[in-house]
């Protein structure tokens, strides 16, 4: 018995062994004009087998560059449209790693550049203005990430802590209500929502029907 493992490994699995061993068929035309109606009888083949690439942009071009890689991109054919070798392509560049370092998390990196561009204002207005927005976004990082109440008190404190004492809200300033809700509970509360409003609609057809 032979097992696909001791078989020639196959370079497009999505089209399986068969579709590979016609392209490597096609290799041993000899006659050019014949060798490239076979090679377009193949693509045909592959294009059914795969009806989802016809959604995609240049299906047709995609499955000419499929066929020539299954051939080692040695298939002399007219081609109807230019092949790309993956060499044509180049290797991707390397994504870095996000290496800034954040002292508190759950209330990110934007807010502690904020923080740290709000502490090189000079004193007044506009500063306290903007150092209250910032605790306010911080309240709504915090409730998003904890999903529990936080007090006032606390998210004031960690805002002169990373501000290294350069941003200091009021004593009894109040920070803007924000709901603790879990978002899973609110998308049950929407839905329920919506599921009455559609069963009071059908309610009031239904009323209409049979006054008619």
């Amino acid at each position: 018995m032979e097992y696909n493992t001791t078989k020639e490994k196959l370079i497009l699995p999505e089209y399986g062994r068969n579709v590979q061993m016609m392209a490597q068929y096609l290799m041993t035309i000899e006659d050019r004009n014949r060798r490239t109606e076979a090679a377009k009888e193949l693509v045909s083949i592959m294009v059914n087998m795969n009806v989802a690439v016809r959604d995609t942009k240049d299906y047709r071009m995609k499955i000419w560059d499929y066929l020539a890689q299954l051939c080692d991109y040695k298939l002399d054919v007219d081609f109807p449209f230019p092949i790309t070798k993956p060499t044509d392509i180049g290797s991707p560049e390397k994504l870095q790693y996000n290496m800034n370092e954040i002292r508190f998390r759950h209330y990110g990196y934007t807010v502690e550049r904020l923080i740290e561009s709000a502490a090189k204002l000079p004193e007044g207005e506009e500063r306290e203005a903007l150092s209250m927005m910032i605790a306010n976004n911080m309240k709504r990082n915090y409730i998003v990430w904890n999903q529990k109440s936080v007090t006032d008190e606390i998210i004031i404190n960690d805002l002169f802590r990373l501000s290294k004492g350069k941003l200091r809200l009021a004593d009894g300033t109040r920070l803007a209500s924000v709901n603790a809700q879990p978002m899973t509970q609110m998308n049950q509360r929407r839905n329920n929502n919506n599921f009455k409003r559609n069963q009071q609609g059908k309610k009031n057809n239904n009323n209409k029907s049979n006054k008619r």
